[in-house]
Order: C-alpha cells, then sequence, then structure tokens
C-alpha cells in the first residue's frame, strides 16, 4: 500500500491525540502482552495486518490479553478464533482499514473482549462491516469507537455477550446488525449519522431472541437504500421474540424510532422519540404480544401504530404513552396524522395525546378491527378525537370513560374505511351495535 503518512494519521479526524500520548512500557505485568513486543508499531504509515495477526495469535496461545498501545494501526483480515481480551487507550489505539475485508472477524470464540479501541473505515467500499463475529458467545464490544464504515459498523450472527458504551458514527448503511442472538445486551451506546438503519435485531425465522437493548442514544438516521420502512429506523426487530426496547432516547429517523415486525412478545417502554419521518414506534404484521407503555413521543406523522391485522397482527397493550405534535406528510395514498392506531385483540388506556391533525385514536382499518378497548384516554386539539371502523366485516370495539377537547371534525365517529359514516356518538346514543360508547366527555 502507498500511501502518505500525514494523510493516514489526519484520516477521518482520527490524528492528534494518538501522538501525544506517551507509550507504554513493552513488558507488560499481569500477563497481558503488547503488540509492540510482535514488531507491531504505532503510527507506522504500512499495512501491519500480518504482524498483528501474529500478536493475536500469541496473545491467545500465552494467555488470552493483548495490548495495543496509543497510537494509529493499518491493517485488514485480522482473525480471532479463541479466548481473547483486546485492549486499547480508549479514544487513542486506532486501528485504520487496509483493504475491503473488515478489519477483525471473530469466529466460533468464546470470551472475546474488544475494550477502548478506535476502529475506521474511512468509507472504503466493503461488502462486510468492520467487526464480524460468527457463533461467538459471551463477545463483549465496550468502550470503543466504531467509524466510516462502507458498509456496516458491526454485523454479529449467532452470537450472545453485550456492546456497551460504544460510539457507532456515520456507516454507510447499519450501525450493528444482530441476526439469531441467543440474549445480547446492547446498552448505553451512540449511534449517529447512519445512511439505512440504526440497530437491526432479526431472526432467520419466528423464535426467542431474548435482546435487551437500553440505555441508547441513536439519531440521524436516513433511508438511502429506498423503501417503505425497511429502512431509516432507529431499531428494527424482526421476527424476533422476547425482546425488550426500554429507555431510549431515539431522533431525527427518517421513518420510524422502533419498528417490530412479525416480533412476539416485544416490548417498548420508556422510549423518548422525536423527529420521526414516518410512524414513531410500530408493531406490524405477524406481530403478536407487543406492549407499548410510558413511551415520549414529540413530531412524527403517527405516534403509535399496531396495525396489520389481515397478516396476523394481534395482542397488544399501548398505555400509558404521551404522543403529540403529529403532521400530515407526503405520500399518495397514506397521509398519516394520527396519534395512535390499532386493529386487533389491543387496549389503548391512559394515554395523553394532543395535535394530530387526522385523529387522536384510529381504531381498525375496514373489515380489519377485533375486540378493542379505549379508555381513560386524553385527547386534545384533534382533528377526530377517535375514529372506530364500522365498515362491513368490521367486529367489536369499546370506547368509554376517555376525555375528548378540542376535536375539529367530532369527538366520537364511525368510519367506513377513511369516509365518516355516522353522526357524532360521543353522547352514547345511535352508535352501531359492535361499537359501545359510554362515559366520554366532551368539551
Amino acid at each position: 500500500m502507498n500511501m502518505n503518512r500525514r494523510a493516514i494519521l489526519g484520516a477521518a479526524g482520527l490524528a492528534g491525540a494518538a501522538l501525544a500520548v506517551p507509550p507504554v512500557q513493552a513488558a507488560v505485568s499481569g500477563g497481558m502482552l503488547s503488540a509492540r513486543e510482535f514488531s507491531v508499531e504505532p503510527n507506522a504509515a504500512r499495512d501491519q495486518s500480518r504482524a498483528l495477526q501474529t500478536a493475536l495469535d500469541e496473545a491467545a496461545r500465552r494467555g488470552g490479553h493483548l495490548l495495543l498501545e496509543p497510537g494509529l494501526y493499518i491493517a485488514s483480515g485480522l482473525r480471532i478464533t479463541s479466548s481473547l481480551n483486546i485492549t486499547g487507550s480508549a479514544g487513542h489505539s486506532r486501528l485504520v482499514q487496509a483493504g475491503p475485508d473488515p478489519v477483525l472477524t471473530i469466529e466460533g470464540a468464546s470470551g472475546v473482549r474488544l475494550d477502548g479501541l478506535v476502529i475506521d473505515g474511512q468509507l472504503r467500499p466493503s461488502g462486510a462491516a468492520l467487526i464480524e463475529a460468527r457463533s461467538v458467545r459471551d463477545l463483549v464490544i465496550a468502550d470503543c469507537l466504531i467509524a466510516n464504515s462502507g458498509n456496516n459498523g458491526i454485523n454479529l450472527t449467532n452470537c450472545s455477550g453485550s456492546v456497551t458504551a460504544t460510539t457507532i458514527d456515520t456507516c454507510v448503511s447499519t450501525a450493528l446488525f444482530s441476526m439469531g442472538a441467543r440474549g445480547l445486551r446492547i446498552d448505553g451506546n451512540h449511534v449517529t449519522g447512519m445512511g439505512d438503519n440504526g440497530i437491526l435485531v432479526w431472526q432467520p425465522v419466528k423464535q426467542s431472541d431474548g435482546t435487551i437493548m437500553t440505555g441508547n442514544r441513536i439519531e440521524k438516521i436516513e433511508a438511502r437504500s429506498g423503501g417503505e420502512g425497511q429502512n431509516g429506523n432507529g431499531v428494527n426487530v424482526y421476527r424476533a421474540g422476547n425482546v425488550l426496547v426500554a429507555n431510549n432516547c431515539i431522533s431525527d429517523c427518517r421513518f420510524s424510532a422502533v419498528r417490530n415486525n412479525s416480533g412476539s412478545d416485544v416490548q417498548m417502554t420508556g422510549n423518548n422519540c422525536s423527529g420521526l419521518g414516518e410512524v414513531a414506534l410500530y408493531s406490524e404484521f405477524a406481530m403478536d404480544g407487543a406492549v407499548i407503555s410510558s413511551n415520549m413521543v414529540d413530531d412524527a406523522a403517527t405516534g403509535i401504530s399496531i396495525t396489520n391485522f389481515y397478516e396476523g397482527g394481534r395482542l397488544a397493550v399501548c398505555q400509558g404513552n404521551m404522543v403529540r405534535n403529529l403532521r400530515l406528510y407526503d405520500h399518495p395514498v397514506d397521509k398519516r396524522g394520527t396519534g395512535i392506531a390499532v386493529e386487533a385483540d389491543t387496549v389503548v388506556s391512559a394515554n395523553v395525546i394532543e395535535a394530530a391533525p387526522t385523529a387522536g385514536i384510529w381504531i381498525g382499518w375496514g373489515k380489519y378491527l377485533r375486540n378493542v378497548s379505549a379508555t381513560g384516554n386524553v385527547i386534545r386539539d384533534c382533528g377526530i378525537g377517535i375514529a372506530a371502523q364500522v365498515a362491513a366485516g368490521a367486529g367489536d370495539a369499546m370506547i368509554a370513560n376517555n376525555l375528548i377537547s378540542g376535536s375539529k371534525r367530532g369527538a366520537i365517529l364511525g368510519m367506513d374505511h377513511d369516509a365518516v359514516a355516522t353522526k357524532d356518538l360521543a353522547g352514547g346514543t345511535g352508535a352501531p351495535k359492535a361499537l359501545s360508547v359510554s362515559g366520554n366527555v366532551v368539551s
């Protein structure tokens, strides 16, 4: 590789601090080996993949702990296949991608830990992530910076363990893509500047996953690869069951903050979501068993949607959320502008909804309505307070004890798809047999 040393040290803003930190001694106490012992030189303007691979292999053989001193190292294609800890000086030990291969591949190992590393892809075109891990048990990635990937930041396949206190910044596609996890923890990370998605938690078939995702800040997610929701999401759960998405701060996503597609027993709770281009919190298609509670949504096209009953989507609790400042958007068919939309076997209770230009709560769509209860909600300044389907084939819904204020088109209206089909039903009279309307307060 013919690269100018000054250009390398300045790549992606990674120069400076690495040169200012004094090197540690080559002999490290406590069984830790320094990569310098194997002719790995900090800030050398050449590809050091071969020397680094020797250091990794020997550290694994001699006790499993390698120190990467402060400095910049050019490398790709490094492999780990047995237990090993790699420790760097956070923000100063920098691996810069040398070619199209992953910087680091971890496969078939147990007890691998990456701590305090910077891994920079320089936005080099690549068919893989900067870190590829496959069939790794108890993998730990902590206090790292993964930046400027020409593909994904981290790919995990059939892995368990944790990714914590790590920043993933500016990737062409996705920050972290987990496929087939068994008990993964994604905690306290910062994800920003993704081309397509923030964090993906997928399963190859519909089955349990067990990922806990909490305390992350996810922002500035685009949808450069296009689509109607496949991309542009802060978090996307697909076919993965028993997943908890809690207490995250998610903003400025082209589509959704959290999208659950076909996952079972998925919880979204305590998330703060703002600046969403489509539905903020979405549970759709063959989902079953969703709890969406205690979330804050401000500025989205729709706040919460629990839909696609025609694909089997059913069984949810939507409780205690605050949803406000919804808006219409430029779509040829669906203009959105709804606070909460639900279809089947769902309780909608104790939510506060304000400023939804279409409707505060939308219940059902055509014949896709069954067993919905909307009770104890506060709905302010919406186009319609509550819109409930009365189209042919629609099932039962109960609308009771809600407080509805300032609805411009009506407090409670029966709908045939998106057309008004009844007079205002808030007084409790004239409702079709399938709708039970009582105890609502309108002002």
